[in-house]
């Protein structure tokens, strides 16, 4: 099994637009050509990820879901009216693929990117790195019991 660190806004999508889905979401618009080689060639269906809050007042994981099915071509590259639309990328030959997850668990409160940086065991957490801008990114098995640990404290 795999695990993964994936951010939102949540004032675009949140952990809450995920739970009332009731089922598996696109998790649309990644643009990141190492986002998209993770979509294809490192995630796995039954992967767990955590649903992290970026670009807001208080950054940090707010719960976690799991990835189902297979990557498949993002749908939004392909639409003109959509904000993640590429005229680069044609329908025969996608550029962008993305992945479905499903809800899980909300964490009662959200464990704060502040505290992320200052627990041992996450010394070397991508998420915790200066200048880190990927949207998408892997957890060792390890930090995900780190920051689990961190989430049922609170």
């Amino acid at each position: 099994m795999g695990y993964w660190l994936m951010k939102s806004e949540p004032d675009c999508y949140s952990i809450d637009d995920l739970a009332a889905k009731g089922g598996p979401d696109v998790w649309e618009g990644c643009r990141n050509w190492t986002v998209r080689n993770f979509f294809k060639d490192k995630m796995q269906p039954g992967d767990l990820a955590f649903f992290y809050n970026s670009s807001c007042p208080v950054p940090g994981v707010a719960g976690i879901m799991e990835v189902v099915g297979d990557a498949y071509p993002d749908p939004t590259q392909f639409d003109p009216k959509s904000q993640y639309f590429d005229p680069k990328s044609r329908p025969e030959a996608p550029r962008w693929v993305t992945r479905d997850v499903t809800f899980l668990e909300k964490f009662e409160d959200v464990v704060p990117l502040s505290v992320l940086r200052v627990t041992p065991g996450l010394e070397n957490a991508l998420v915790n790195r200066r200048g880190q801008r990927l949207s998408v990114m892997p957890v060792t098995a390890d930090e995900w019991k780190v920051i689990l640990s961190l989430a049922k404290r609170r």
